[in-house]
């Protein structure tokens, strides 16, 4: 039974600005007796998030909902994993990430329903953005992108190291020119380096302002229950519909998406697959795609990359049950040559 309401944060930002990260780096700031749980969304059809944001810890729940924006189809896959995570964990803080393609605004009217009212405690919403993609019109012009500044209490200007004089500039600039929308004048602007070697991890200032009450707009404080909407007691008594994937004869399992102008397509290797780490390397600098994101067995070991307009970040991983990769693109990709690459740099051991 839910006895306090969940301290309850979303934190949402276009793709590959660094929300991962930026949950990773709140990790460390996690009182010791507290558990908290999180709820990711990803664009794409294979789950990979979780395996970045590591396991193994046990004050730690992570779950995840792929395929596209989980507020979407009257709010059900969300709510049901949402009800899931929360009767496991039982958990005092609540972090949810919405894909970068999500529509944040949904995700807030979900969390704001009436059954939610005695669970969840909406505290800010933070907004994660590149201030280098404002001058990119695929990001400033593109609705989502404009939704997620529109909706957030905190606007967090990440990889700030990597700043000209002139973006943050940019970035404010182009806030005040939509003073309705933004409704600038309340909101609260924070720089942040995302570079976790060099980080000195979650500022006092911005860790108390997360805990503020969320600043919810109009159209989502007045809820009306659609007749798509299950009731409260529906709600909550809802199963999961889990399709269970199968691996083919080779051992793949490959799945497509597509929306918002974007398309996905991503593979699961089972564990028998070794990658050649050097010639993945060379494999994923040679592709033209907005995101990439991976979780390999290789030869040197297990590997997450993460590569988003032509920055890649490699990590080292203690565990993985299987390999994952998956693109994101403007335009169709040929995922029946990309996979025959793919098997190109790899082998399958025998156990």
């Amino acid at each position: 039974m839910i006895i306090k309401p969940i301290a309850t944060n979303v934190i949402t930002g276009f793709l590959g600005v660094g929300k991962t990260t930026f949950i990773k780096q709140l990790f460390l700031s996690k009182p010791a007796d507290e558990k908290w749980a999180v709820l990711i969304n990803e664009f794409g059809e294979v789950g990979i998030d979780s395996a970045l944001l590591g396991g193994g810890e046990q004050t730690i729940e992570i779950r995840e909902v792929a395929g596209g924006c989980m507020c979407c189809a009257a709010g059900v896959p969300m709510q049901v994993a949402l009800n899931q995570l929360i009767a496991k964990a039982k958990p005092d803080r609540l972090l949810i990430e919405p894909t970068g393609l999500g529509h944040p605004r949904e995700v807030l009217k979900v969390l704001s329903e009436p059954h939610y009212q005695n669970v969840i405690d909406l505290r800010s919403t933070v907004c994660l953005v590149d201030a280098r993609k404002i001058e990119d019109a695929r990001y400033r012009d593109h609705e989502i992108f404009n939704q997620q500044l529109a909706v957030a209490d905190i606007i967090l200007a990440t990889k700030s190291d990597l700043y000209s004089p002139h973006h943050y500039g940019n970035l404010t600039s182009f806030l005040e020119q939509n003073p309705e929308e933004m409704a600038f004048n309340q909101k609260v602007m924070m720089q942040m380096n995302m570079d976790l070697s060099q980080s000195r991890g979650i500022s006092a200032e911005l860790l108390e302002r997360l805990d503020r009450k969320a600043q919810l707009p109009a159209p989502i404080t007045r809820v009306k229950q659609s007749i798509l909407r299950p009731q409260a007691h529906d709600v909550f008594s809802l199963e999961p519909s889990v399709i269970e994937s199968e691996f083919d004869e080779a051992g793949l399992i490959k799945k497509l998406n597509k929306g918002e102008g974007f398309y996905s397509c991503g593979w699961i290797f089972d564990l028998s697959y070794e990658f050649s780490f050097d010639e993945v390397i060379i494999l994923v600098k040679s592709l033209n795609v907005i995101r990439l994101k991976a979780v390999l067995i290789t030869d040197e070991g297990i590997a997450g990359l993460n590569l988003i307009d032509g920055e890649l970040n490699v990590i080292e991983l203690d565990d993985a049950m299987d390999s994952r990769i998956e693109i994101i693109t403007l335009t169709s990709v040929d995922s029946e040559a990309l996979e025959r690459r793919l098997l190109a740099i790899s082998k399958r051991l025998s156990f």
